[in-house]
């Protein structure tokens, strides 16, 4: 069974509130714009942040991520 039998068969014992709740997700989604980069073309950037800056970046994210400030609220 296709997916869209599976949803048409879904669709038939719902009721007319849940009906028209699919049918608006459904046009959100076919409008919704696609965004980003494939990550394929990102490969070519694999490896050129240098060891040490990735590093850094390590230390801080530890330092200011990991922490909790009980008297931050």
């Amino acid at each position: 069974m296709s997916i869209i039998d599976q949803v048409v068969e879904q669709l038939k014992t719902m009721p007319q509130p849940l009906q028209s709740q699919v049918l608006n997700f459904a046009q959100t989604l076919v409008s919704t714009e696609i965004r980003g980069v494939p990550g394929q073309q990102l490969l070519q950037f694999a490896g050129t942040i240098p060891l040490d800056e990735l590093r850094s970046m390590e230390e801080a994210i530890a330092q200011g991520c990991e922490q909790v400030d009980i008297n931050e609220w």
